[in-house]
């Protein structure tokens, strides 16, 4: 069993108050699991009107299908049309 992880930090330059991140955030959080049945959490910066982490997390059989899938939920992130900038992004499989 494969347990992966990513962190991505996000940076949502129109947010002007923390209400707006979260509308931004929970439709962003919505579509990912919805795409591609994984686990996601807001697990920093939830004080900051701008800024975010993200943690996807996925468990499978085969690394390399966690791996592929972590990566494509940060395609799907930085090619969405939503009103963020992806900073960083970091994979880890456990």
């Amino acid at each position: 069993m494969v347990v992966g992880l990513c962190t991505i930090e996000l940076q949502i330059p129109e947010s002007a108050s923390l209400k707006r991140k979260r509308q931004v955030l929970r439709s962003v959080m919505a579509r990912v699991r919805n795409e591609f049945n994984v686990s996601v959490a807001e697990v920093d910066h939830q004080d900051s009107w701008q800024l975010a982490t993200l943690a996807v997390a996925c468990v499978s059989s085969d690394a390399g299908y966690a791996h592929g899938l972590l990566e494509r939920v940060v395609r799907y992130i930085e090619r969405g049309h939503f009103d963020l900038v992806l900073l960083d992004y970091e994979t880890e499989l456990f």
